[in-house]
């Protein structure tokens, strides 16, 4: 053994998991590894069951896939670390959140159980499943209707992502799963079970994810009123202790070490959501720095001394983020999705063929042509709801817009206009911020769009924020890495292990005030835009939606 310790730091994201083997004293990153989900998302057949077509605003995930993550992964990035293992001290998890699990009472997930392979309910469904979207109205409307106090901590809003709105939909259209389910988990807290043998929550992803305000739950009486036979869901299937971040809940069980390689009894943390535990790999811990995690959604974290209503955001939570803060989450449901769609679907085969001969993809191809334009000079302005709106409008059955096409038009026009929407979305929620008393002085970017240097300038200029950058190769891995340090007590809070362990360029990216007030005038359309089609009360793409649902 050697007098330096070691992390590891488990990223569970939307297409792969990522595991770092960490240094403590200074966080370098020794080892790490990818593995990408076998099955990856099925948003439109059943495919790890009998390939039945999926109904419109599913979005569901094979458990075994993460199972994949702990046996193929982490023995990689222990390879690549070449240290003794046994100076390792810890674990941290992160995940998208909610991914929503129902299992049985030893975790076991339900869609693994004969009979349940090709119940679409059975399966995970990912944070972006937005087929709850009508409980999720529900829910609201109702506690409106009650006054209940928590709702305020979530905007006013219940996005149709949360856990709450996915449970009942298991609850209302798939009964049998949910009488089957002894266990209802979102996957960070079924990740720490795994690794532990303990069932126990994390309060950061309690507070905004599962309703956990203020030491409770929404109450019982409210529960049952929104569904007959619902008011004991928290009770019967998601009872367990809360444990703060940087908590410890638990170690290593032998059989999870020998499944990963990694020394039985060494500290788990309590998990985290990816998103926020940038906050820590990033060193964003300040007030008025704003964490943007950044690739295929972006979710947006700051906090606060004290607390704000903030309307259209997605949750705030005391000690969400950092302990003794009150963390605010809000965020873009697409972003690095939107180019790729783009990218896949509406480049012509010329455009394919160029970047081939230069040995470059099409995404750096279009980032070239749209970087010799003028701000401007497109004439296009989109709205980035291709996979609806988050914040502030928290509306899954809102979808994207390209105005101004004509037939001059060219693919790297549209290309620029969408990185250009995005950028705006991001103004639109620092701007409801600030509307709210949250200040937000500058931007933490971390996540795979930082290799988009264009995109970055034009994200400093749009919003006229200065942006730091991370310099990890996997930030949210990091994170984890950071709060298993906390848990398995090589610091003592997570201040000091983000101070020591977080590499950070500040100020990579400064706006431009020429460009700013040109892309003021772009702005100024977006915002017609969004007013016209995200609160009309009788909404075109509503409309058009719920035609589209008649015919599945």
């Amino acid at each position: 053994m050697s007098n330096e310790k070691y992390v590891v730091g488990i990223d569970f994201g939307t297409l792969s998991g990522r595991v770092v083997v960490v240094r403590t004293s200074d966080g370098v990153t020794v080892g790490e590894a990818v593995k990408e989900y076998t099955h990856g998302v099925m948003d439109t057949n059943l495919t790890a069951g009998d390939g039945q077509k999926l109904p419109p605003e599913f979005a569901l995930q094979v458990p075994a896939d993460y199972m994949e993550v702990f046996a193929q992964a982490i023995p990689q990035a222990l390879a690549e670390a070449n240290i003794d293992k046994n100076d390792i001290v810890g674990i941290g998890v992160d995940a998208t959140s909610a991914t929503v699990f129902v299992t049985t009472a030893d975790g076991t997930p339900i869609n693994e159980l004969p009979g349940f392979e090709n119940n679409p309910h059975a399966y995970i469904k990912l944070w972006k499943h937005h087929g709850g979207q009508d409980q999720a109205d529900r829910l609201v409307k109702l506690a409106q209707e009650r006054n209940e106090p928590w709702l305020g901590r979530y905007g006013g809003v219940l996005s149709s992502e949360l856990l709450l709105p996915k449970v009942l939909e298991i609850y209302e259209k798939a009964p049998e799963v949910y009488e089957k389910a002894d266990v209802i988990i979102n996957l960070l807290d079924w990740a720490t079970w795994k690794l532990t043998g303990v069932l126990a929550y994390s309060a950061g992803d309690s507070g905004y994810k599962r309703m956990y305000q203020d030491g409770t739950y929404p109450s019982k009486e409210y529960l049952e009123a929104a569904a007959p036979g619902f008011g004991d869901v928290f009770e019967t299937k998601m009872a367990g202790p809360i444990v703060p971040l940087g908590g410890k809940i638990g170690e290593l069980t032998p059989e999870m070490a020998e499944l990963t390689g990694l020394p039985a009894g060494i500290a788990v943390a309590a998990g985290n959501i990816d998103a926020h535990v940038v906050v820590a790999g990033a060193n964003a811990v300040k007030p008025g720095q704003l964490t943007a995690i950044m690739g295929t959604s972006t979710c947006y974290v700051v906090s606060t001394e004290e607390y704000h209503d903030c309307p259209g955001i997605f949750g705030t939570v005391l000690g969400g983020a950092v302990d003794g803060l009150w963390g605010y989450e809000a965020g873009q449901t697409a972003v690095g999705d939107i180019f790729a769609w783009f990218t896949d679907s509406h480049v012509p085969a010329e455009y394919v063929a160029e970047a081939k001969a230069e040995g470059i993809s099409v995404h750096e191809l279009l980032v070239r042509k749209a970087q010799e334009q003028e701000v401007g000079a497109h004439g296009i302005v989109a709205l980035d709801w291709f996979n609806g709106n988050r914040s502030p409008l928290s509306d899954s059955l809102l979808s994207g817009l390209i105005l101004g096409q004509t037939l001059t038009t060219k693919p790297e026009d549209t290309y620029r206009a969408l990185l250009e929407s995005t950028a705006f979305g991001a103004r639109v929620i620092i701007e409801n911020f600030e509307a709210h008393g949250i200040e937000i002085k500058e931007i933490v970017g971390a996540g795979g769009l930082l290799k988009n240097k264009f995109y970055m300038q034009m994200l400093a200029d749009i919003t006229r924020r200065p942006i730091s950058v991370s310099n990890a190769p996997q930030t949210g891995a990091l994170g984890s890495a950071v709060f298993a340090a906390v848990a398995a007590g090589v610091y003592d809070d997570v201040l000091a292990a983000s101070s020591a362990m977080a590499d950070t360029t500040e100020n990579a990216y400064l706006p431009n005030e020429e460009r700013s007030k040109k892309y003021d005038e772009l702005y100024a359309v977006y915002q017609e835009l969004s007013n016209f089609f995200g609160k009309s009360e009788d909404s075109l793409m509503h409309r058009l939606k719920a035609i589209k649902a008649s015919t599945f």
